[in-house]
């Protein structure tokens, strides 16, 4: 299944929840779940971004569904980039 690095950056709206409730992280965790996806890892990162999320989904329309529908609620900015396996990559060269 294709992979994606997901960074997302939070507006004030999105600090102001994760200092409230930072197991909320992990409810959003569930939403992308729900919504066709799997988390298989995530970090919180120190600099421009502030969380790094490592998904699997079976294809680039379930991921935009999914950016879009989590930009949508106003708590986070979203970067998706496809991830492609280096021997995967190699291979395509040949």
């Amino acid at each position: 299944m294709p992979i994606f690095v997901m960074l997302t950056k939070l507006t004030d709206q999105g600090a102001n929840t994760v200092n409230r409730d930072p197991g909320r992280i992990k409810e959003v965790n569930k939403d992308v779940e729900d919504l066709g996806a799997r988390v298989l890892a995530q970090y919180a990162l120190m600099g421009e971004d502030d969380f790094l999320n490592i998904l699997e989904a079976p294809d680039t329309e379930t991921i935009m569904r999914i950016s879009l529908k989590l930009a949508s609620r106003g708590t986070l900015r979203i970067k998706t980039i496809a991830a492609i396996p280096v021997d995967d990559f190699i291979r395509s060269m040949k």
